[in-house]
């Protein structure tokens, strides 16, 4: 797969006419300052998100037959507190739920889902399932 700087790509949302544009890298929110005022320099709307790894148990449990293959989410930021929340998530997905991939469980995804739009993220997950997140 080819790959483009964050410069090319927002040159390429303007020749195209599109004003929006969302970054959800998997399990880390890295790019999204460098996207952030590239976009801004230019006129586009950044939407902030991180595809998430979600552990099938609790974070805290590491047992390599369960837990070494986590679910994914999108979370996309609708706000500020959004954003906020979307950064403590992930912050705890590593200092909390690393175990092979930075993880979160049901508990802060429901204690931090204020202003955070939540989608599936790969169709054959579990979280695409019925039941999976009651």
């Amino acid at each position: 797969m080819e790959q483009i700087s964050f410069g090319e790509l927002v040159e390429r949302l303007k020749e195209l006419d599109m004003h929006s544009v969302a970054i959800t890298d998997h399990g880390n929110m890295f790019g999204v300052i460098e996207l952030y005022k590239k976009c801004k320099e230019r006129g586009i709307k950044l939407i902030v998100g991180c595809e998430v790894y979600v552990s099938t148990r609790s974070r805290f449990e590491k047992d390599g037959k369960v837990d070494s293959e986590p679910n994914h989410l999108i979370l996309l930021c609708e706000n500020m507190e959004g954003y906020k929340n979307l950064c403590k998530l992930v912050s705890l997905s590593y200092t909390e739920g690393f175990y092979y991939k930075p993880r979160v469980d049901k508990e802060i995804l429901r204690k931090y889902s204020k202003g955070l739009i939540c989608l599936s993220a790969c169709l054959s997950r579990r979280n695409c399932k019925k039941d999976s997140f009651r």
